[in-house]
């Protein structure tokens, strides 16, 4: 059989074009700001992760101008090799002052940051324990691995008790979990995880990804979020969401990371993080400790949609944070909705199975610090139109 075949067979794609439904891939024909060009129409972005809106700091921007002016636009080399910058050690050393952790080890980007940790750590004997909303890269990072692994209910600290109940106790485990979960926009229950932990000998990683700049006094995330700092093993993070940028880095104990630096697949066999994009996130890690402002009014901003989503009576699940899903139940409604607010001028993510189970499709939003309330009232007013419409609401 001809290899190819089941791309030939693959006629999804144009299908959903044919109808209309087709969301993926847009084309965006300007910067990540809060409206966006997509085919010549301006549109609100409410389905962003740029959430602090420093994808366009000046501070951020001069400091990547700057590296490309010292060292070029790439490293031309892995880390291992031949790539290893200063300017990459010097914000690993950041990170770690930034987390109050030990070591900070930086990779190219998030996903590889997971891959990589992940499948160094989970050995042969040992169990990987996750919540079944984890990120997609968890879950690879796993597969990666010579390790078992094992699902709990999404925040379900009863279930994660069974599963570790269920473990043998002389098997190494690892619970891994989202901080901040990316479709939901709730919040993983460390203080409890972390207790679970303790009793069962097991280890914790939080995948922060999206509670950088967003959760904590000081934006450090989920850990500060509920004063548990220095009881979380490792914190993992991405650049590509409040940091501006690409990149991802790893947070812990100095002899863990030092032993995930030498093990690590996708960090040795892969070209060093390009001085600019380095150079952006340590410039963004400034900009959220010193602008406390941009956090105060992102939010304000996700209160308001929080609630105007709600008295407009639409299914915003336990969200609590800027990812704010309005969960439709169907997938064809949940494709309409997101073709008529394009229409409507505002763009958003529809989410529909695998990336959510059966009967909960959904369009993910999402807010900004640098969002304005005459944009957010925008969108609330197409939601509402179009929600109407459809008979959501």
């Amino acid at each position: 059989m001809d290899i190819f075949k089941k791309c030939f067979d693959f006629t999804k794609v144009e299908e959903a074009k044919a109808a209309g439904f087709y969301f993926l891939f847009r084309r965006l024909e300007s910067a990540q700001g809060t409206e966006v060009i997509v085919n010549g129409r301006r549109l609100i972005m409410a389905g962003s992760n740029n959430y602090l809106g420093l994808t366009d700091h000046p501070r951020v921007k001069e400091a990547a101008i700057k590296a490309i002016e010292k060292y070029g636009t790439g490293c031309a080399g892995s880390r291992f090799l031949n790539g290893n910058l200063d300017i990459i050690e010097e914000l690993e050393a950041k990170l770690a002052a930034f987390f109050r952790q030990e070591a900070a080890l930086v990779f190219a980007t998030g996903y590889q940051t997971n891959l990589g940790t992940i499948s160094a750590l989970i050995g042969r004997g040992d169990v990987a324990i996750l919540d079944k909303y984890d990120h997609a890269s968890i879950i690879d990072g796993c597969r990666l691995s010579y390790g078992q692994v094992k699902r709990f209910r999404h925040n379900d600290m009863a279930d994660l008790e069974r599963v570790l109940k269920d473990t043998p106790p002389e098997a190494g485990k690892l619970i891994i979990v989202d901080g901040l979960f990316s479709m939901e926009g709730d919040i993983a229950p460390l203080p409890e995880i972390i207790a679970l932990a303790r009793k069962y000998d097991a280890r914790v990683m939080v995948d922060d990804a999206h509670a950088i700049g967003v959760l904590g006094e000081e934006g450090r995330g989920t850990a500060e979020h509920f004063h548990v700092e220095g009881e979380v093993d490792l914190i993992m993070g991405t650049y590509s969401k409040t940091l501006a940028t690409i990149g991802g880095f790893i947070a812990g104990p100095e002899r863990v990371i030092n032993y995930v630096k030498h093990f690590a697949r996708s960090l040795i066999f892969s070209a060093a993080i390009a001085p600019p994009l380095a150079a952006a996130a340590s410039a963004a890690l400034d900009v959220i400790l010193e602008e406390p402002e941009l956090r105060e009014r992102l939010w304000k901003n996700t209160r308001k949609m929080l609630k105007g989503f709600k008295e407009l009576g639409f299914d915003t699940g336990e969200s609590c944070t800027p990812v704010i899903p309005i969960i439709i139940g169907d997938q064809w409604k949940t494709f309409q909705m997101c073709g008529l607010l394009q229409e409507y001028g505002v763009f958003v993510n529809p989410v529909v199975p695998p990336a959510t189970p059966p009967g909960r499709e959904l369009l993910r939003t999402s807010f900004m610090a640098t969002h304005t309330e005459e944009q957010l009232d925008r969108v609330l007013e197409a939601f509402e139109r179009a929600g109407k419409e459809l008979g959501i609401i």
